[in-house]
């Protein structure tokens, strides 16, 4: 039986109104839903996982559940594959066309990334303006027909960033905004990527994200993206970079995010 019928039979004609996707060390934000429906990704054909004990990044869930946010009905991802984990960049796609078949209009995704501007330090947030396509994959090679030509401008939506900033203004803090580079992973970046990745105007790093953006403007849905910035890249500070780390200081970003999504989802 297809992921979707499965998640049919469970949920009957609901419309899903928008779905997110879970980084690193942020599963807590799933415990904004209420009235929750939960799907293993073992049990559906496409997601990553799908018929085999998952064996994913430690830090991410490997469920979709499907609530309530408040008045909007909602599907999260506890997880992702990455194309570091199978060297699949459209690993997740089938995840995103269910979603989208359940009547979702608008992805928030969200990651734990490295900072690449000073002015923004471990524990604070940055929204996606922007990416750069470093790791050089693309989810949609061997897709055939026109609709693989996808316009990425303005991927990263610019009304759902401004009401995003007014939350976050509302709520107290600070919303950083700016461009990420996707890196395959999973080593971390050198000294020397660092710089090079300064140089081409990135301000954020991580190994996600980019081609999940790039399956859903095909898909046309509205994105909205932002990083827990959990450590500083490569020699720009005195700290030994690991995914220990990343887990840890994401637990502080999800404080901010856990404020900040049900307002946004409040406004969509």
């Amino acid at each position: 039986m297809s992921a979707l019928n499965i998640i049919r039979d469970k949920i009957g004609d609901v419309q899903i109104d928008a779905a997110m996707v879970l980084g690193s060390g942020l599963s807590s934000l799933a415990d904004a839903l209420t009235d929750v429906t939960q799907f293993a990704y073992t049990d559906l054909e496409g997601f990553p996982g799908f018929g085999q004990k998952n064996n994913g990044v430690s830090g991410h869930g490997s469920d979709l559940l499907i609530g309530k946010m408040g008045a909007k009905s909602v599907a999260i991802l506890t997880g992702r594959e990455h194309y570091y984990e199978h060297g699949n960049a459209a690993a997740i796609r089938a995840a995103l066309e269910t979603i989208h078949a359940l009547g979702a209009k608008t992805l928030l995704l969200t990651n734990s990334a490295g900072s690449l501007d000073e002015r923004v330090q471990p524990g604070e947030l940055m929204m996606l303006s922007d990416h750069i396509n470093y790791a050089g994959m693309n989810p949609l090679i061997g897709e055939a027909g026109d609709k693989r030509f996808v316009n990425l401008v303005d991927a990263y939506d610019p009304e759902l960033r401004i009401k995003a900033r007014q939350i976050a203004s509302n709520l107290g803090f600070s919303l950083n905004e700016g461009v990420y580079l996707w890196y395959s992973g999973p080593s971390f970046e050198t000294v020397a990527e660092i710089r090079m990745a300064i140089g081409m105007g990135a301000h954020s790093v991580g190994m996600s994200t980019a081609p999940e953006v790039i399956i859903a403007r095909m898909l046309g849905l509205k994105v909205w993206a932002c990083s827990g910035i959990t450590n500083m890249g490569a020699g720009m500070k005195h700290e030994e970079i690991s995914h220990a780390q990343t887990k840890r200081v994401a637990k502080i970003c999800a404080e901010k995010f856990e404020k900040l999504i049900p307002s946004l989802m409040e406004a969509l």
